[in-house]
């Protein structure tokens, strides 16, 4: 892959995109980068304000469209008024916030990171003619994901961990959707990619010592802007070189920042018994099932 850049983004004129969470961060970077190369964006965003402030940023190549994740009556109104797209980032999420609830009784993390991408993507599916991108974060290695406890109903709730098992949960999901579109022969593809350690607006809000964690590894400029931090994301949607099932973040400090590459997964991710119950139990608290790939 060498130094790939934004340089190297292909032209994407007459390609759409769908980029959930785009009105800030990762999902905004992505976005300007896609419409700068000719492709046509819709932001999917629940701050409908900021993304226009965004949309306009970026000119007529960009439209707004209202998503709240943690809603599925949201996410449902949502994919109705999707006609056909190219590719879907599944970008959104939040991180570390308190114990919570969506408005469908899941934990607010894993609810609104995983089962709202889940159920979108199932109901965007038959609409989207050639990938979905993935993200998932460093922090799934700290995932103590229980298919049977989403809801943390049994288990003591903590911030980061649940953090963790909503990302683990994400790349579980991804890589079990490569694996189905390449048995069903499909010319879809399932991508998967880490922004690393990126200074986004998701860090620094959790209220735990993890905070004074992110704020030493800004001063010691550990991380990295959101433009470099959107690279792998923006490589997985954009690049032909692109393959199904594949994880990519940033090569340098163990992952933390630089150009992307191919990354590691956990041993645990190509539990097939573990992607097979996540994914029933997803379909079962979604009530979206999800259709032949």
């Amino acid at each position: 892959m060498g130094g790939w850049s934004r340089d190297d983004i292909p032209a994407q004129h007459g390609r759409r995109f769908i980029i959930t969470g785009a009105n800030s961060g990762l999902g905004a970077e992505t976005a300007k980068a896609v419409a700068a190369a000719g492709g046509q964006v819709t932001l999917a965003c629940r701050n409908v304000a900021k993304a226009r402030t965004v949309a306009e940023q970026i000119g007529p190549a960009a439209t707004v469209a209202e998503l709240d994740l943690s809603d599925l009556a949201s996410v449902r109104a949502f994919a109705d008024t999707v006609d056909e797209a190219d590719v879907l980032v599944n970008n959104a999420g939040i991180m570390g916030v308190p114990y919570g609830r969506t408005i469908d009784g899941f934990e607010m993390q894993m609810g609104t990171n995983h089962l709202g991408h889940f159920a979108l993507t199932a109901l965007l599916i038959p609409k989207i003619t050639e990938r979905v991108v993935v993200l998932s974060s460093i922090a799934h290695r700290f995932a103590r994901i229980d298919v049977d406890d989403f809801g943390y109903d049994r288990r003591t709730y903590r911030r980061a961990i649940a953090y963790g098992d909503s990302k683990f949960a994400n790349m579980l999901f991804g890589l079990e959707l490569a694996r189905r579109f390449e048995a069903a022969g499909s010319s879809k593809i399932a991508v998967l990619a880490h922004p690393g350690y990126a200074s986004t607006g998701l860090l620094g809000k959790t209220e735990t010592t993890f905070d004074y964690v992110m704020k030493a590894g800004d001063l010691l400029r550990v991380g990295q802007t959101p433009a470099m931090g959107a690279l792998p994301q923006l490589f997985a949607a954009t690049s032909p070189a692109a393959r199904n099932g594949t994880y990519y973040g940033p090569r340098g400090l163990g992952g933390l920042r630089g150009k992307p590459t191919v990354a590691r997964t956990r041993r645990a991710a190509s539990d097939q018994d573990l992607r097979d119950r996540l994914w029933s139990e997803s379909e079962r608290l979604t009530g979206v099932e999800f259709p032949a790939v």
